[in-house]
Parts: C-alpha cells; structure tokens; sequence
C-alpha cells in the first residue's frame, strides 16, 4: 500500500489541507488529513490529486496509437508519467479497413486497462476543415460503414461533422452504440449544429480549431456548442491552438463542468522536433509546434496534460480547482467512468503528486 501525504489533497468534492491518501495499487482505500496511517510508502508533494484523463491523444514519446501493440504502450507510459492514467486513444482518418482492424486490435489493449476506449477522428469529416487529415480519405456516414466501425472495436468517441449527408442519422447510431458523439473538423452553421446536438451529440471536438471562427451575426458550431449546456467542450491548453484569453473566456462560459482540457498529442509529445508521421500524413515539429510537412496546418501537439494543467492556470488565469476538474471528473464523466476523476474511497483512477509549480512527480496508478 502507497500513502500520498503531507500535502493538500483534492479529492475533486473535497480540499483536505495536510491531506493523505490511501491506496493499494491504483485503487483509494481511505483519505483523511493530519497523521497519515502506515504503510509501504509514503510519497509527499504540495498537491495530491486525481489521475488525469484525457479525451483526445493520438500518440507520444515517438509513437502513435493505431501502430503496434508495443507503441501503443510506449504512448501510454509517456502521458502516464505526466499523470494520464485514464486515456482514449484517438485514430485520424485512414482508410476504412485498416480502421477497421485498428479497432479489433485495440480490444485487448481495452481490455488490459492500457486504453480506455478508441477514438475514431474522421472519416467522417468536412475537407474544407480537414486540418491533418488526407482529404482523399475522407467519406460521407454511409449507415452500413458506421455501423461496421462501431462494431469492430471498442469505440468510445467518433468525431463527425454535422453537415455531411447522413450525419444525424450517424450521431444517432453511434449513440445507441454506447458511444460519445463528438462535433468537430465542421462548417455546420449555429442551426446544422443545434440538430445534432438535439440527435446526441456531447461533446465538441477542439473547440474553435477545424471549425469557422466565432462571428457576432453568424456563431456557427463554435457558438452553437459553446453555448449548448447538454455539450462538454474540448480545449487545447497549448499556447498554440488558443490564445490564453480564448481559453479563458471559453473556460468561463462553458464553466467548470462543461470543459475539458485535451492534448491532442502526437508521437512527438515527450519526444524531440523533428518528423513524424500522423496517419498518412508527415508532421514536422520545430519549437514543440506540430504542422503538416512543408508549413502546412497545425498537426495536433506535444502537449501533455500536466502542461496544460499549468498553462490554463498560470496563463489563462484559470482557477486550479476548475482546471483539475477539466483534467479529471468532466473528462470521466462524459465517458461514464464513476470511478474515475476523484479520490474518493473506491477510486480507481489513481492518483498524482504535483509540486508547488504544478509539475507531476508521481503518478501511482
């Protein structure tokens, strides 16, 4: 058994000053404050708080989700030691049959708690925002190919664009999977939107990014999703896909239930610049910024999610409190996962100790 001690415990319903924390393994035996119970190891910090979940990350230290089993797990330790213990591992778009068996060979890695689901972003994008994605793959929702991808693995998010032909029928499915049905790479005017978030849709892909900027006579999907209290909006807290007053300001209309903090990371995340490939596209990276090959879109990012726990509050101002809860409970309550995104007795989520600089030291998952 690890005790998690001597620093300020948020639970994510409670702040216990000189706080404790007991597990076995990733599991919250007990918590209290004041004299912290024996045993096997006693790990102390400035704040000891929820494992991290994130959304949307399509690799990292060098590899990418979609690859071998053995990237796989290469990707998963590189955000596990920035304090993601909870993680949905996101496919860009390929071709249809290679999806497919990407998929049927993510179960095992589901099933081993490596992974908590796949994300499938595209084929079922606009190629007018197809940012890093091959416009050549893109597709319209055909119900039978939907339905065959839902099917092949275990898929938790499926990003779309609202205003394909067939799209709400697609929502609809992807909801009665059990899935989330995610809004995003997407022209859709305010109305387009609104439908399909009435059809299902919870949850908005990078808000703002692979989508038309907000405009006061036209709010498009940006304003649609911000706006819609039944939608959970993604935010790359990078410094680079937003400005920290965007952040902010979309922090603080969504609110603190409604926002959750993302990397979006590539196999460069934890890795040096350089050239990668995402999907069948090559990314260069140069100062920690990921673009397409040749000075193209930005290509997801290098970010992790202690990174952008430290950027959203020290940039963009935004409470520490709320910012936790971007990076655990809003994330793993969209996903249905109860026991995780807290350190209530029964968790299992795991924990992390950060320092007084918001850096994870240790993640005991």
């Amino acid at each position: 058994m690890t005790v998690l001690a001597r620093g300020t415990v948020r639970t994510g319903g409670r702040v216990l000053p000189d706080g404790w924390v007991l597990l076995r393994g990733g599991e919250v035996l007990r918590t209290g404050h004041g004299p912290a119970p024996a045993a096997d190891e006693t790990v102390t910090g400035a704040h000891v708080v929820p494992g991290f979940v994130d959304l949307h990350c399509h690799g990292g230290g060098g590899a990418s989700f979609g690859g071998s089993p053995e990237e796989a797990a290469t990707a998963a330790a590189t955000h596990r030691a920035h304090g993601t213990t909870t993680l949905v591992a996101s496919l860009v778009t390929r071709p249809v049959d290679e999806l497919a068996a990407t998929l049927a060979a993510c179960a095992d890695l589901v099933a081993d708690g490596l992974l908590a689901g796949v994300h499938l972003e595209g084929p079922w994008l606009s190629p007018d925002h197809r940012g890093a994605h091959d416009a050549a793959l893109l597709r319209t929702p055909e119900p039978a190919e939907v339905d065959r991808l839902l099917g092949a693995g275990p898929v938790r998010v499926v990003t779309l664009a609202p205003e394909l032909p067939g799209a709400l029928d697609a929502v609809r499915r992807v909801v009665d999977a059990g899935a989330v049905a995610a809004l995003g790479h997407t022209g859709a005017d305010a109305a387009t939107t609104r439908r399909a978030v009435d059809a299902g849709a919870r949850l908005a892909t990078h808000l703002f990014n692979a989508m038309p900027p907000l405009h006061h006579r036209a709010p498009g999907a940006a304003g649609a999703l911000l706006a819609d209290e039944r939608v959970v909006v993604e935010l790359i807290a990078d410094g680079v896909h937003l400005d920290p007053a965007v952040l902010a300001l979309a922090a603080r209309a969504a609110g603190p239930a409604r926002t959750a903090l993302v990397t979006d990371a590539t196999a460069a995340a934890g890795a040096p610049d350089g050239t990668y490939r995402l999907g069948e596209l090559d990314v260069e990276v140069s100062g920690g910024t990921a673009r397409l090959a040749g000075g193209g879109a930005i290509a997801g990012s290098t970010l992790t999610l202690d990174r952008a726990l430290r950027h959203a509050v020290t940039a963009a101002g935004i409470d520490l409190d709320d910012a936790l809860a971007a990076v655990t409970a809003v994330p793993a309550a969209l996903l249905g996962r109860s026991d995780r995104g807290h350190l209530e007795p029964g968790a299992t989520g795991g924990a992390v100790v950060l320092d007084e600089r918001l850096h994870a030291r240790r993640v005991v998952a």
